[in-house]
């Protein structure tokens, strides 16, 4: 069974296909293209093409055909490094003299090849970005053999998107987008590329899954997922359905070896679309913003709350006191449930659906709040913000040191033990020479902070929505299950009552050591 793992340097082995000139890792494509172009109107009225069993061959043919004019060859020029020695040894010592003259031989630009596709007949193309990153030049080659030197229209680094302009003086065979919403599980189709330098490379599969969230994705990249063969070349590449229409861009692969196992993701055609539109109108992406920290309902929140059903996304934190939720009058804990009327299914489909609208518009946030032992329904209008770039938001939680000293006590069943935050405590607390009980004391943050995680207990296994550990040493509990905990008495009555197969939620904060700020977090699981 193939899986997602890490290998011994704890690197992740779920790879985008990124290059460069000289890596092992390097995913290069340089697609080919039929020996007959077609033009912009015979690609744009592709019909759908049967695809009964014995038709199967000669649809995949002609597939092929329609959309190789419109694939592209991409070489790049990287900017010239600095003249740079590597290691810490000096050349008299290095017993490997052709070593010692390697390391002082002047840095040379990088090369790299890649692919992309004509998307609009006056010489649009759309690729990866990290095709693209950091070069200064660009060349594009048509299937013809032509060669143009390429303008970066714009790039968006959510999506790992960029278009290109080419100048041709005419008229250009070009690929349409499909609806990619509309892409079945099991439906054929086909990746187009040049994986390992093979040029006018096509491979068939399946759609595996849709929307499919990975490991080093983000709300932005809810790939399509196909056991179509992709492998190092085929990043930038279309995947297209049994019309010729491009449903996806190949962008990431899972894999142990570095090489094709089974399963490639694409972006589907209708983000890239939306990108690419946005960026060709104003040169780049402006999404909504409402400035917030969110998690999900899960089944466990959805118990403990009273809810109907486990949708919605709740609210941990508003990050801005400026910003359009805080404004708006939105609070943490709030649990917003839908947008302009839609319902919202979990935290991933908000930040989409809040991305997709211009920032600067007015919508209507349909809220559950807290009050009391009660729930309230309300509906808060918001004007957006716009979505600050490359922001970037890390909980390392394989970097948190055990905190000492202060009372604590195990708790069953969960198999946690917990530590009380008095005036020892706030003292000694620390994670990495930084003193975290004086800083939940500074953000007046109330609660037990977990001394250790039984090994052997069920919490231990328990993941966040990335595959971390949803609870670690050092974190802060402050309510379980809509109750405040200050102390272990306090923890102990609700967790005593608790039983195999009951719903917990616990809201907890932890001190994120790359934006210096307590973050608040919530944790759902059922005892086990």
């Amino acid at each position: 069974m193939s899986k997602f793992t890490r290998d011994g340097s704890g690197r992740n082995m779920f790879r985008d296909l990124w290059f460069s000139g000289f890596s092992v890792m390097v995913l290069m494509l340089a697609s080919g293209s039929a020996a007959v172009a077609q033009s912009p109107e015979t690609i744009q009225k592709t019909k759908s093409v049967k695809v009964s069993p014995e038709q199967l061959s000669a649809s995949f043919a002609e597939v092929a055909g329609l959309v190789e004019p419109a694939v592209v060859n991409i070489d790049t020029k990287g900017k010239v490094p600095e003249v740079q020695v590597e290691g810490d040894s000096k050349g008299e010592d290095s017993d490997d003299i052709l070593e010692f003259f390697r390391r002082r031989l002047p840095s040379r630009p990088s090369y790299a090849v890649g692919s992309g596709f004509i998307v609009d007949r006056a010489g649009y193309i759309l690729t990866n970005y990290h095709v693209v990153e950091d070069s200064s030049r660009i060349t594009v080659r048509l299937q013809d053999g032509e060669e143009f030197v390429a303008r970066l229209v714009g790039a968006d680094e959510e999506t790992d998107l960029a278009v290109l302009k080419i100048e041709t003086g005419r008229e250009l065979p070009f690929i349409p987008f499909g609806d990619s919403d509309a892409a079945r599980i099991g439906d054929w189709v086909l990746a187009v590329g040049s994986p390992f330098g093979l040029a006018r490379t096509v491979t068939a599969g399946i759609v595996s899954q849709t929307k499919r969230e990975t490991p080093s994705g983000n709300p932005f990249q809810r790939f399509i997922q196909t056991d179509a063969a992709i492998n190092r070349g085929n990043s930038g590449g279309p995947l297209v359905n049994m019309k010729g229409e491009v449903i996806g861009i190949n962008s990431q692969i899972a894999t142990s070896t570095g090489d094709y196992n089974g399963i490639g993701f694409a972006l589907p055609s209708n983000e890239a679309s939306h990108v690419y539109e946005q960026i060709v109108k104003g040169g780049k992406v402006r999404r909504g913003y409402l400035g917030v920290y969110l998690d999900s309902v899960k089944k466990e929140f959805a118990d403990v709350y009273g809810l109907p059903e486990s949708k919605g996304a709740i609210i941990t934190s508003i990050l801005d006191t400026e910003g359009a939720a805080f404004k708006a009058g939105l609070r943490g804990n709030d649990i917003i449930v839908a947008v302009d009327g839609e319902s919202v299914d979990n935290a991933q489909d908000l930040i989409s659906r809040i991305a997709a609208i211009e920032p600067g518009k007015d919508v209507r946030i349909g809220i559950i709040r807290e009050a009391g032992k009660e729930l309230e329904s309300r509906s808060v209008t918001v004007r957006l913000d716009e979505r600050p770039s490359n922001e970037i938001v890390i909980d390392d939680e394989s970097k948190r040191i055990l905190p000492v000293d202060g009372n604590s006590q195990k708790v069953s069943p969960l198999g946690l033990t917990l530590s009380e935050m008095n005036a020892n405590f706030v003292k000694t607390f620390t994670l990495r020479g930084i003193k975290l009980g004086e800083i939940f004391k500074a953000n007046d943050e109330k609660g037990l902070v977990v001394r250790s995680i039984d090994p052997t207990s069920f919490v231990a296994d328990v993941k966040d929505s990335a595959g971390n550990p949803a609870l670690s040493e050092g974190d802060l509990i402050q309510r379980i299950n809509r109750v405040n905990v200050t102390d272990l008495d306090d923890f102990n009555k609700v967790a005593g009552k608790l039983a195999t197969g009951s719903s917990v939620v616990l809201h907890v904060s932890t001190y994120d050591r790359r934006t210096r700020r307590v973050v608040p977090r919530i944790v759902q699981f059922t005892i086990q």
